[in-house]
């Protein structure tokens, strides 16, 4: 896809339009199924005691789905690898008996790199995961499998993790020996999709209203979904300034559910498989909370009381369900920051630590509401600290020689209340204490 001109494109515009090339985007990764089996021969030929999953941000949130899609279809053991104790510890960590697969958008986040450098370097098959063909990533990887998203123009991304999930479960299934299977029901799963999306845009857009005023939210999935529940919360933050933090449906019940009240909505994803009666029962507990409660997912409608629905269909096996499943989410985002007056293409912030295609940093922004503008004046008023303690120093010296504070009627005359602080501290130094 061909960027227009930044002059002529509506802030969100970009990020919309990817949400809506995911079933084209998926269709082109399909295209190449064959690379896809290969790099699934391998893994089976290197018959690892586990697959190690490493990504950032988004690529991370793909990862946490690829631990069920190893475990659902060949029942293999896969984690979610602590990058640090290797880059940044130096733990010695055992890489011979392992698959890694290193997930990164752009292919260019160092430390993913210099982690698939080591474990290739220890033993481990090393497979990248990557839009980006002439990255690092590829370079450092024994197989490097495209997602073929083409550009992706918007700094939040949607269809580069819609097909890190499509390319984990070929290979899941490829390894279980039902790759052909796994990628005919991928083909059926774009036709959904094309064919949801224009309802769940407008039924999105109708709810990002009453929601404009929202700054936190808890979003809660189980199982495959939980990969889900990440990605949205994550969407929400980077695009909507909405403190989303995504819980499994029983952590909720462990502390987290006394936060919540009308103001603090949940956002919970349900899905018609083994996980669904313990998302009821937190779901029950936060409406005896008094939340307000969103349901998604193609069992939305078995969540009795949510205030709102975006359900989804139903996907051929629970695997394949969180393609589906993050949609409503993606959705919700770009509206969400349409109706709070905030640009999804790039959030603020966001564009300068973005790793995808389009790598130069978006040009910083004016506050574009009147709440960033008010705060972006408060922090322009504040004493500046950069410059150590002495300035510190000086400028409660200067508020100290005017009086420190002044009366009710802002006149500039010294207040009884400062008067009093000087004279009791007298007092005390003479050895006296001021009554009350």
């Amino acid at each position: 896809m061909r960027a227009p001109p930044e002059s002529t494109v509506t802030p969100g515009a970009l990020y919309l339009a990817e949400i809506h090339e995911q079933p084209d985007a998926l269709l082109r990764l399909l295209a190449h199924e064959a690379d896809v089996a290969a790099a699934a021969h391998a893994m089976v030929e290197r018959d690892p005691v586990v697959v190690r999953l490493v990504g950032h941000g988004t690529s991370d949130n793909a990862a946490s789905y690829g631990v069920y899609a190893f475990g659902l279809l060949p029942g293999w053991t896969a984690l979610r690898d602590s990058i640090s104790l290797s880059v940044y510890y130096g733990a010695r960590l055992d890489f011979s008996r392992s698959v890694v697969i290193a997930l990164s958008q752009s292919g260019r986040t160092p430390d993913v790199v210099d982690y698939v450098q080591r474990a290739r370097a220890g033993g481990a098959l090393t497979i990248g995961l990557t839009n980006q063909l002439d990255s690092a990533l590829a370079a450092a990887a024994e197989i490097t499998l495209p997602l073929w998203a083409g550009p992706e123009l918007s700094v939040a991304a949607t269809k580069t993790y819609f097909n890190e999930l499509a390319t984990l479960a070929l290979l899941a299934g490829g390894v279980a020996g039902r790759g052909s299977e796994v990628a005919d029901d991928l083909r059926r799963v774009a036709g959904l999709l094309a064919r949801a999306l224009p309802e769940l845009e407008y039924a999105a857009t109708q709810l990002a209203v009453p929601f404009a005023f929202v700054g936190r939210m808890f979003v809660v999935g189980r199982g495959p979904e939980f990969a889900t529940a990440r990605e949205i919360a994550l969407k929400l933050t980077e695009t909507c300034r909405v403190a989303a933090e995504p819980l499994t449906a029983t952590a909720l019940a462990h502390g987290p559910i006394a936060a919540l009240d009308p103001l603090f909505p949940l956002w919970a994803i349900a899905t018609d498989d083994p996980s669904l009666p313990s998302v009821l029962e937190a779901v029950a507990r936060a409406q005896a909370a008094g939340a307000t409660v969103i349901a998604s997912g193609n069992a939305a409608d078995a969540i009795e009381g949510a205030a709102y629905a975006l359900p989804v269909p139903k996907a051929p096996g629970l695997v394949l369900a969180p393609l589906l499943s993050v949609v409503p989410g993606q959705l919700f985002a770009g509206a969400l920051a349409h109706a709070k007056g905030l640009d999804s293409d790039h959030p603020q912030a966001s564009a300068r630590l973005r790793w995808r295609d389009d790598t130069t940093s978006a040009p910083a922004r004016r506050p574009r509401d009147a709440e960033s503008a008010v705060l972006a004046g408060r922090r322009q008023r504040r004493p500046r600290l950069h410059g150590g303690a002495g300035r510190l120093r000086q400028h409660r010296r200067a508020r100290a020689g005017r009086g420190c504070r002044t009366d009710a009627a802002g006149s500039g005359e010294p207040s009884p209340l400062s008067e009093r602080g000087r004279l009791r501290s007298r007092r005390r130094r003479e050895g006296h204490r001021l009554p009350g």
